[in-house]
């Protein structure tokens, strides 16, 4: 039987001006070009008290884009944390009273700074990312320390920075064993997530997380806060999803049943779609309110915590870039722009494949569309953002704006490859003004060997 605890359920930036506010020269670059360009309109209206969200291109119209490409050259990455804010409303808005939100830094670690406290938690899974939140400062007890290879400095550090006491989920035996010795050196109690497996090389077997919690429910070193699962991303159905939580239900209510241990907390990651592409439309108020329904029917009634990194950060990105040259072979157009595949991906290796939301900066001034391969820097044929796009008045020097950018685009590409620069980093706060939250940087340095005389 359930006891009482189931039941149902009811960076450090610097401006980059001290002059007058940058976004108001925004405004004025786009009322001097007269006609304002073609505004993004792609406001998504939510349910739950009339929250909604918009993409980061839909604050700001083209004249304002040409701006900030004229401030700050292309490529160019722009997150805009007053999207962050109306994304991070709407989906508490659509989700039970109470439930939790983790950010998955890796989706975006130059938001890190203004999202922080808009989320409960972060998730960090390298030592690289957890020392980008100790340079921007996050609380450590907002910290959970994942990851399938954690290193003992890590571990370590994770036990005794800061105030608060950072959350560290456990994949295997031996990262017990490891978290558990670090804990005794310190003298500290330190709270565990138990990642059970969804049949891959991540977390634990389902007899392995009963094996711990029979040693570890009463342990003076080891705080057990619950269970952690995460199954894939990009999850189209929400009956997949439902299905996943009764499962989780009743393995929670099992562990209850057989060792008296009830978890205080379920953290789990849904793997919210993103629709990156036009094809991949769906209502997405719809989606929530029946994942929310899921949620909400569960006998479990611990703490809910979910992992989300993409379905947040993704609609607050713009990525510009330029036309660089322009042909016609064979009977087919091609532009050719400064970024590419390196810099803009969007969920695998998709690009080619589907058209994305992009559209030339400007006036046109009339003319008819015309169908344009666009094709990046690198030398690749795989180097492809968009094929037989219809566009009016292509040419070089013309800018194109790429929607929903934010969630890993500047990070899982092949940035290294042919040595080219990363481009800029501006983050928009939320009076609209820019700051440049990393300059451009050379990578053929990453890339030269050093040479020994010989």
């Amino acid at each position: 039987m359930y006891s009482s605890a189931f039941r149902s359920r009811g960076t450090v930036t610097t401006p980059l001006s001290s002059e007058a506010s940058f976004a108001g020269r925004l405004d004025a670059a786009a009322a001097s070009m007269g006609e304002p360009g073609r505004p993004v309109a792609s406001a998504c209206e939510g349910a739950g008290g009339g929250a909604s969200w918009r993409r980061g291109d839909a604050l700001l119209d083209d004249g304002a884009l040409l701006a900030l490409a004229d401030r700050f050259g292309t490529p160019l990455y722009i997150f805009d944390e007053r999207v962050l804010r109306e994304r991070a409303s709407f989906l508490r808005s659509m989700l039970p009273r109470g439930t939790g939100l983790c950010y998955a830094m890796k989706a975006n670690t130059f938001v890190l700074p203004g999202l922080v406290e808009l989320v409960d938690r972060v998730e960090v899974c390298s030592p690289g990312e957890y020392r980008i939140c100790r340079e921007v400062s996050v609380p450590s007890e907002k910290l959970v320390v994942s990851g399938v290879h954690k290193d003992a400095e890590t571990v370590d550090a994770a036990l005794v920075d800061g105030s608060g006491r950072a959350v560290l989920t456990i994949e295997s035996a031996a990262q017990m064993e490891l978290v558990e010795l670090c804990a005794r050196r310190r003298g500290v109690r330190t709270p565990v997530l138990l990642r059970l497996t969804s049949g891959n090389q991540f977390g634990l077997d389902a007899a392995l997380v009963r094996e711990l919690v029979g040693r570890y429910g009463t342990s003076e070193t080891i705080d057990l806060r619950g269970i952690q699962f995460f199954s894939g991303t990009q999850k189209t159905s929400s009956r997949r999803v439902s299905r996943e939580l009764e499962k989780l239900d009743r393995f929670l209510a099992s562990l209850e049943e057989g060792y008296g241990w009830t978890a205080p907390e379920l953290e789990y990651g849904p793997g919210l779609p993103v629709a990156y592409f036009e094809a991949d439309s769906f209502d997405e108020a719809a989606y929530l309110s029946a994942f929310s329904e899921a949620l909400s029917k569960m006998a479990f009634a611990g703490k809910v915590t979910l992992e989300v990194g993409r379905s947040l950060v993704a609609s607050c990105g713009t990525y510009l870039t330029r036309v660089v040259d322009t042909k016609t072979n064979r009977g087919e157009r091609y532009a050719i722009v400064d970024g590419g595949i390196h810099q803009l991906v969007y969920f695998g290796q998709s690009m080619a494949m589907h058209q994305p939301a992009c559209h030339l900066l400007g006036d046109a001034a009339g003319g008819e569309a015309e169908p344009w391969s666009i094709f990046g820097s690198l030398c690749t044929v795989n180097d492809v953002l968009a094929k037989q796009m219809p566009l009016v008045g292509m040419g070089q020097g013309r800018v194109l704006a790429f929607a929903n950018v934010g969630a890993y685009c500047m990070t899982e590409g092949i940035s290294l490859f042919l040595s080219r620069d990363l481009p800029r980093v501006v983050v928009l706060d939320s009076g609209g003004e820019p700051r440049l939250v990393r300059d451009a940087l050379r990578t053929d340095v990453l890339n030269t060997p050093s040479v020994c005389p010989r």
